[in-house]
This record gives structure tokens, sequence and C-alpha cells, in this order.
């Protein structure tokens, strides 16, 4: 600056000095951890540590037992939920999450007014069991007088004194020729036919629907409230012979045949 002018400027980087002694990369000077084996070996053993104590925790210790079973779906006194309770075998005990659900499944659906049931856990204490309950679509009357209950897929799960209140009765009351005929077609089969016409009947119909007889496969017959009769003749097309019978149902008339769905007929 003696001259007057005034001093270049040092250089940039890469035009006089070297890059490595302008720029100073931040790795440089970075901390760099750097674990040994024992290090290594530490952490690993707590962490299996940490999971042996929750693994431990969620399937041995009584921190997360089975405390109560929850029952959803039971709406009468024929089926309680302490009934469900004693076919699992009580609450359990024992961890939650040592529970086989499956098996508690099965346990629930061998209860004969079971249809279906789910099972799940209700974490941290509680087993909880979701139950569908048969619904009768007909009685059929025994030999003994009792009645018993079937559902629409035609299982039989209760026999009472009784019959519930506005579910047909099926009864045999076999003609001679039907009778002769049972070796062949045998009751079961009859009562079958009888069941599957009973669940196929219409809310309001079978509402109304007393009896369900019998009197041979292509002879079934309905009775309804007020004296009504119906000639349902064989349990082929159920769901078109139904329609029927509702449009029917319009006309006066105390006798109603859809036994030939396509030619009706309405007397009396």
């Amino acid at each position: 600056m003696a001259d007057g002018r005034l001093a270049d400027p040092p250089p940039a980087a890469g035009r006089g000095y070297p890059r490595d002694e302008v720029e100073f990369g931040d790795e440089e000077y970075a901390p760099r951890l750097r674990l040994s084996r024992r290090g290594v070996a530490v952490l690993g053993a707590l962490g299996a540590a940490v999971v042996g104590v929750l693994a431990w925790l969620v399937f041995f210790s009584p921190a997360l037992d089975v405390r109560s079973v929850a029952v959803q779906g039971v709406v009468d006194d024929r089926l309680t939920a302490d009934q469900v309770r004693a076919a699992i075998g009580g609450p359990g005990g024992g961890p939650l999450a040592r529970v086989d659900l499956d098996d508690v499944k099965k346990r629930v659906e061998a209860i004969p007014r079971v249809a279906a049931a789910e099972v799940w856990r209700g974490w941290p204490h509680t087993l909880r069991v979701k139950l569908t309950q048969r619904t009768a679509v007909a009685a059929v009357k025994g030999e003994d007088g009792r009645f018993t209950q079937v559902d629409a897929a035609g299982v039989s799960f209760a026999t009472e004194a009784a019959a519930p209140a506005g579910v047909p009765v099926v009864e045999l009351r076999l003609s001679q020729q039907a009778a002769d005929a049972e070796p062949v077609l045998g009751r079961p089969q009859l009562v079958q036919a009888a069941v599957a016409v009973a669940a196929g009947l219409p809310a309001e119909i079978r509402q109304r629907a007393g009896a369900v007889l019998v009197h041979s496969f292509d002879d079934i017959q309905l009775q309804l409230s007020g004296g009504t009769t119906v000639r349902w003749g064989s349990a082929e097309q159920i769901d078109r012979k139904a329609r029927v019978l509702v449009a029917l149902m319009h006309q006066k008339g105390t006798n109603f045949d859809v036994s030939a769905p396509e030619a009706p007929a309405v007397s009396g």
C-alpha cells in the first residue's frame, strides 16, 4: 500500500492455494463413534433382555392375565352369559395372549343354541365373545308331544314342552300311501321338506301360520290363523309359491291353493 495501490486479495481456492489447504471438510472434524466388539455385545445383550422381559410380561406374567369374559349377543334367558362362560371354562385365567381363540370359538359354537361366534382379545384383561343365536323357523311335534325347534339351516337345537310363540308347528299326518312309502321316503326327509317350507314363508305369512301339516311328500298344508287353509303341495318352488300366496291373500277366501303356482286357486 506504500505506493497507493490496494493489496491484491488472497487468491481463491483453486487459483493459488491447494484446495485441501483452503476448504476443510466437516468430516475431518466430525467425531466418529466406533463401538468395540465388547460394546456391540453389550448392546445386543441389553436388547435381548428387553425383548425377553416384554415376552415374559405378555405371555407368562399375571400382569396381563384374563380377568373377565365379556359376552355379546345374548338376548333371552334361554342362553345366558354364564352358560357361555361355563362352556369356555370360566374366565380361564392365565395370560390373555396365550388364550387359544380358535378353541374358545369351537367351545362356544358347540352350544346348541349358538349358530356362530366371534372371539377376540380385549386388552389388557378381557376375553370378548360375540355370538349369534339360532332362531327357530319351525317346531317339530314329536310322538311324545314335545316340540323340537329347528332353524332355517335345518339344525335342531332345543326340545321343549311347548312350541315358541309365533313359530309354526310341523306335524306329520301321513296318508296311507305316504306311510306305505316310508321305507323309501322316511319321516326325516318329510320333516326336512316341511321345515324348508316354513323357513321360506314370508314374515307376514309365517306369523299367521299355526301349523305345517305333512300328509305326503307332495301334499303339505298350512293352517293359518282365522281358519284359513293353504294347500302348498311339495317343497319345490318355495319362493315362487310364497310370492303367489302373498298376492292371493288380498282376495277373500278361506282356502288357497298354490300347489301349482302357475294356476293358483282361491275358494271358500
